[in-house]
Order: structure tokens, then sequence, then C-alpha cells
């Protein structure tokens, strides 16, 4: 791909996110010739593309220069207008910035703190071993996608917050049908209504569940959040159902993206599934590779404050910057063989959970998730080898595998 203007509208294509040649070429040649690019898509805004590592690190540590709102992740103009017109449909963590961010941050962060996250290895450990368990039982041919990694980490945030298990289909087609508006075999339907009608099932469901957790409090992630004040007030009734919908839609559909991607790449790379199996020790750098490998959000959104200067272009005060972190993670300049998949590689300066007071809550739940699953996985695994063309979720926000069919053989425990 030479041409720039056209390498720029990948980010405005979900059918791009789906064809990785064409979305690695273009941001290739974005990090060369234009790294700091302005995208005029039709029916978008216009915005900078910014494709080189440093860059998104400078712009993320600027987080009083370059803010959340109001335009945290890409719409089409459309989306914009109404979200001026009307707020956003949620305000979740990814929505605002400080004060109020660093306030709700801190609601859940004792949670995520590695002490507190160490109780689950045993859990995750055992769930590991049931998901692949499961493999055995489907008799060496499944959708290793929808079968086994859409499912773990869904078990895994969901029963952290304290749904019922019979819970976990619906909530499964409500994140697909929310991050997967794009692709018409997830969306409920192409209209913003429809995704309106998506958020409001979320809201439906998880107001319920608040009023029973403040009549009826328990020990789980659910009941903190409902009981929760700030300033001595309690949440907003929008602040309380955007922090369930967060955690319940990226606290395990980014997982599942990372683990699905991680085996593909397995399969692709023979030589270092070998490896891992060779050497277990590796499962750590590993996880962080695959992470890396599969970039489960595409991008998130800012919008300066004042003008900056960043490689001679200016972005004046009101624009805004897509911060691509696929395009960051294959950076020649950061990452030796960037287009290599590599179990052991260290240092691995991947930015897929962000970076600043924006990192992500669930990073070390997410790698210790990944850990577990492989660590279970490569010791039983004899052989594998695709049973079908692996579909990739259209997307320009979060996705990835959604379909990935196998043929196996995984010994039992």
């Amino acid at each position: 791909m030479d041409d720039i203007e056209q390498a720029g509208h990948v980010f405005v294509d979900p059918a791009a996110y789906a064809d990785e040649p064409r979305f690695e070429a273009a941001t290739a040649l974005l990090r060369r010739e234009d790294p700091v690019h302005l995208v005029e898509g039709e029916g978008f805004n216009p915005f900078w593309a910014i494709t080189k590592h440093a860059d998104v690190l400078d712009i993320e540590a600027k987080n009083h220069l370059f803010l959340n709102n109001p335009r945290p992740v890409l719409g089409t103009a459309a989306d914009d207008a109404r979200r001026a017109e009307q707020g956003d449909m949620l305000r979740t963590l990814i929505h605002v910035d400080d004060p109020e961010h660093r306030q709700l941050r801190g609601v859940t962060a004792e949670w995520f703190l590695p002490k507190n996250l160490a109780k689950l290895e045993g859990q995750l450990a055992a769930l590991a071993k049931r998901y692949v368990d499961r493999m055995v039982e489907l008799g060496g041919e499944c959708d290793f996608a929808k079968d086994i990694t859409m499912q773990m980490p869904l078990n895994v945030i969901l029963a952290i917050m304290g749904l019922p298990e019979t819970d976990y289909p619906r909530m499964l087609k409500l994140t697909q049908e929310l991050f997967g508006a794009a692709d018409e075999d997830l969306r409920r339907g192409d209209s913003a209504e429809d995704l309106i009608a998506v958020v409001q099932d979320f809201f439906v469901y998880f107001t319920q569940l608040t009023e029973d957790r403040r009549a009826h409090p328990t020990d789980d992630l659910v009941s903190v959040v409902a009981n929760a004040t700030i300033d001595g007030e309690p949440l907003t009734m929008m602040q309380t159902i955007s922090y369930y919908v967060i955690a319940a839609t990226a606290g395990h559909d980014t997982t599942a993206s990372a683990m699905a991607g991680g085996l593909h790449a397995l399969i692709e790379h023979p030589e270092q599934l070998a490896r891992l199996r060779a050497d277990p020790s590796l499962v750590a750098t590993a996880a962080d590779e695959m992470i890396r490998w599969v970039t489960p959000v595409k991008h998130f959104m800012r919008t300066a404050t004042a003008d900056h200067q960043l490689r001679g272009r200016t972005i004046r005060a009101g624009e805004s910057v897509l911060l691509s972190y696929p395009s960051a993670n294959r950076d020649e300049e950061v990452f030796d063989d960037p287009f290599r998949f590599d179990v052991g590689r260290s240092p691995n300066k991947h930015l897929s959970f962000g970076f600043g007071v924006h990192y992500c809550l669930g990073a070390m739940l997410a790698r210790m998730e990944l850990k577990a699953l492989y660590t279970e996985l490569v010791p039983r695994l004899r052989s594998v080898e695709l049973a079908g063309d692996p579909k990739l979720m259209k997307t320009i926000f979060v996705g990835g595998l959604k379909s990935l069919p196998i043929r196996y053989e995984v010994a039992p425990a």
C-alpha cells in the first residue's frame, strides 16, 4: 500500500481490522512516512492518527493536556453530534477525566491489587483445567474462540462481580452486540437505535442488580460498587451501571481475544509452541506476547485542550487524536523484529493496556488468566491445526477472533 491517504482510512473501516495484512501494511506506511496523520474519512469528523509507540506514550502521559472527554472512542460524525446533544450513553472510566476518573478508579482499585488477585490463582487453575477438559469432551475438534476462550474469562469476571451463572450467556450476547456493532455476525442490527437498545438492556439488568445489592449487600464486586461513596455521596445510577458494563464487557472480551489469538499464533509458529512446551517457564512472557500480538483494544481517542506540536504537526486545541495501539505494538523502533511472534520476547513494552493514569485496572488479571490457561493446555496439547478459516471481528474499537476452528489431540487430565 503506497497511498498515505488510503492508509489513513483503515482507522474508519471496520473491515480493515479483520484484514490483518491490509491493516499492518497501512500502519507500517504511516509510521514510516506520516506518523501523525490527519484522517478525514467520509462520515467522520477529522482526527489525527498517532501510530508511533513514543507518541502514544507522550500523549497518554499528558492526561491534563489530552482528555478522554468529549470523544473517548471513534464514532461517526452523527454519533459525535448525538453525544454532544444528549450526552454519553455510558459514563465509564474510559469516558471521564480527573478528578472524576481518579475517584471512580479508587472505588475498585483495592480489588485489583496483586495481593488480592493472587487469591484467585487456585480458582483460575481450576477453571483452566475445566476448559481444557472440555476440549477433550468435544472430541478433538472445536471452535476454540467460541467454545473455550469466550467462556473462561466470562466465567472469571462475572463470578468476581457476583452474577448468577445462568446469566452468563446473556452477558456474552450483550457484549458481542455492544463491541460487534459493525460486524454482521454479531450486531443486533445496523442502526444507532439497535445499539442504544443494547445499552438499555444492560441498564435494565444492572439497575435491578444494584437495587438488590444495596438492600442485601454481599462480598462481590457488584456490592462494592453499589454501596460505594465519593465525597460522602453514593455513586449516581449512571456511574454505577456504567461501572458494571465496562467490567462485565471489557473484563472478559479483551482477554478472550488474546487467548484465541495466542493459540492461532502458536499454530502459525509451531517452533514457538515447541519452545513453550520445552520450557514452561516461558508462559509469562508468552502471555504478554499474545497480548501484544493481538492488541484487543484497537484505539482510544483524546482531545487536545491546547495547541501541541508533535513531529512537526500542530494539533490544535479542540482537535482529536486516535491512539493506535496495534500500530504502536508493531513499531520497528521499539520491538526487535515486531512481526515475529516470540514467546520469550523480553523486554516487551507493548501498550495493549494503555499507559499512565488510564492504564487498565484489569491488566494483571488478564495476564493471570492467560498464564493459567496455557499452563494447563500446553503440556496436554499433543497436536493442533486449523480445521477451517479463522475469522476476525469487524470493528474499529475492540475485537479479535470471532471464530477459530481447530483440530487437535489433548491428553486427558
